[in-house]
């Protein structure tokens, strides 16, 4: 029961601990159309981790009360135990003392036992009737009953001792099976309670860890706000994984080398919705934003929408009374303005997508994002005081309002998007979608997808060794100049551990692909210098590298090419319609 007991309440306590490991850090991520604030996201999981800081706390000062208490019961077993062996020990001297004593006695006793058998097998109460017939035999026969009775006498005291003594020591070997017992089960029991202190200890070991590094992303976070992580375009914000950030590279190995895109998975047309958040938060209205990412469009504020709409898996609703309150493509705390302006966005695009109600409308980001639910608040408020407020070209018909939560600085439909509208010197600095710490602003891919928590191949990160980037240039260098190699293995060397796609391939190893480079003028071993540069429209123009066998320029398209076939795991610039990144070396 003691057992029982407290392991029961030792696996209560040490669950506690088990289940506040269960936090979960993950956030949700932006995709094409679809704006978060990772201010927002980043506070509540810095709020969350705190509060797992002090359930944590709170967790461990019973924990370690109810460790002490259990050590302070085992001290007292294990003394008591001492106390009864002590005892066990002098009962044994004493059982010794007794039976070296009763040596002599028992010999005395075995003799008289042995004349009193003789006695008992010889006497016949006839004979000594008859024998006691005269005075000598009477006084002998007296004497020899006497003898006989003192015989018994001393036989049931010796007896009685022997019997004392053997149950003495039946009662000693009793105690001492008993202390075994209590001995094996507190030993059971400290194995029990060491093996579960020492995993309790672990896991707050592992707990202090996570915090500290939480501690230190936020370091970075203020760090990256206060201007410190600088790029050779201007300071920029962190992305959404910390590891796939700016702020990583003082953590990368040394001379290596990382690619980072201006936005990712966008079109660059119309709106930036970061962009708009931006302007807003400075002063500009939803018709300024609309104007700024919309140039050619008019506003027309009395349009004449269908009163219902059909969407996809749901049927037939109220256009803008259900629909509409229920798009969720924004942030319901953003500026009102900037939600304003996506009110307006959504609401042109849903018309001129279903021809103004004729044909449905599906409900993910390849078209917008809308769930059954109104969003309510601010976000209510900007869809009814933009009621009847639709995007239009000259003729009256609405126009394409395409949207996406980043652009990278640069839109296909208004051109630098800059405080300035300028791409010259740090724009990165100027640029809306940073001005509103977008976390796809300037951020190096390395995991499938676009989650931060998908899979990574067994990357931690996206910096590229020496061997690695060089691999990559004698990639564009094979693939310029085949000179009889087969362009078609010029793949990913992991592509058959994460295939990024199909089935799998052949890829030349990294020695192979340089001997096909040595045959197509030479292949790099070693680059020493890396610098990129930029067009007017918003382009990575030529990466320009200095390696072992001399400098080589590369358009940036070719470089973008070249990138995604070799550079291994998930690494990848994922821009389909354009090419704006950037290369970082860490020296």
């Amino acid at each position: 029961m003691f057992h029982r007991t407290w392991r029961y309440r030792f696996f209560l306590i040490f669950s506690l601990l088990v289940i506040l490991g269960g936090f979960v850090a993950a956030l949700a991520q932006p995709h094409l159309s679809q704006a978060i604030d990772p201010v927002e996201e980043l506070q509540q999981k810095i709020d969350e981790t705190q509060h797992l800081l002090e359930l944590s706390k709170n967790a461990t000062e019973p924990l370690e009360a109810e460790v002490k208490r259990l050590a302070n019961n085992i001290q007292s077993a294990e003394n008591q135990m001492a106390q009864l062996r002590e005892d066990q020990t002098e009962k044994e001297a004493e059982i010794a003392e007794q039976e070296e004593e009763m040596s002599d006695q028992y010999a005395v006793f075995s003799a008289r036992v042995d004349r009193q058998y003789r006695f008992g097998r010889t006497y016949s109460p006839l004979v000594t009737l008859l024998s006691a017939q005269s005075s000598a035999n009477r006084q002998a026969l007296k004497y020899t009953l006497t003898l006989a009775e003192r015989d018994q006498q001393t036989i049931d005291s010796i007896g009685e001792e022997i019997l004392s003594l053997q149950q003495a020591k039946k009662a000693a070997q009793e105690q001492e099976v008993l202390l075994a017992a209590l001995q094996g089960q507190l030993d059971e029991q400290k194995r029990f309670f060491e093996k579960e202190i020492a995993g309790a200890r672990a896991y707050q070991e592992q707990l202090e860890n996570e915090i500290a590094e939480l501690s230190a992303q936020q370091e970075a976070i203020i760090n990256a706000r206060s201007g410190t992580f600088t790029t050779s375009v201007g300071d920029v914000a962190l992305a959404d994984d910390f590891n796939a950030s700016i702020g990583f590279k003082a953590q990368a190995p040394r001379n290596s080398f990382a690619v980072f895109s201006f936005g990712a998975y966008t079109h660059r047309n119309g709106m930036s919705q970061y962009g708009a958040q931006a302007r807003a938060k400075e002063g500009q209205s939803a018709e300024d934003i609309l104007k700024a990412y919309y140039p050619d469009a008019q506003l027309k504020k009395d349009y004449g929408a269908m009163d219902s709409i059909s969407v996809e898996g749901y049927g037939s609703m109220s256009f803008e009374g259900q629909y509409l309150q229920g798009i969720y493509e924004m942030p319901a705390s953003w500026n009102k303005e900037a939600l304003k302006a996506q009110a307006v966005a959504a609401r042109t695009y849903a018309i001129r997508y279903t021809d103004n109600g004729s044909r449905s409308i599906c409900t993910t980001e390849a078209c917008q994002v809308f769930k059954n639910s109104p969003k309510g608040g601010a976000w209510e408020e900007a869809v009814n005081e933009t009621r009847g407020w639709v995007l239009v070209d000259g003729g009256g018909s609405p126009v394409s309002t395409q949207y996406a939560s980043t652009h990278g600085g640069y839109s296909n439909t208004s051109g630098w998007d800059t405080t300035d509208k300028s791409g010259s010197g740090n724009w990165a600095d100027r640029a809306w979608d940073n001005i509103a710490q977008s976390p796809w602003f300037y951020k190096s891919w390395y995991r499938n997808g676009y989650s931060s928590s998908g899979a990574n191949c067994g990357r931690n990160h996206p910096w590229l060794s020496q061997e690695e980037f060089s691999d990559i240039i004698n990639a564009w260098i094979v693939w310029n100049n085949p000179s009889g190699a087969d362009t078609g293995r010029i793949q990913p060397v992991t592509i058959n551990d994460c295939n990024i796609g199909g089935s799998g391939g052949n890829p030349y190893s990294m020695s192979e692909l340089r001997d096909k480079a040595n045959n197509s003028g030479g292949a790099v071993t070693n680059v020493s210098s890396v610098n990129v540069s930029h067009n007017s429209n918003g382009q990575t123009s030529q990466v320009v590298v200095s390696t072992n066998r001399g400098t080589l320029t590369i358009p940036g398209d070719q470089f973008k090419q070249a990138f995604n076939l070799r550079a291994p795991g998930y690494l990848r610039i994922p821009q389909s319609s354009f090419a704006f990144f950037n290369v970082e070396h860490k020296q």
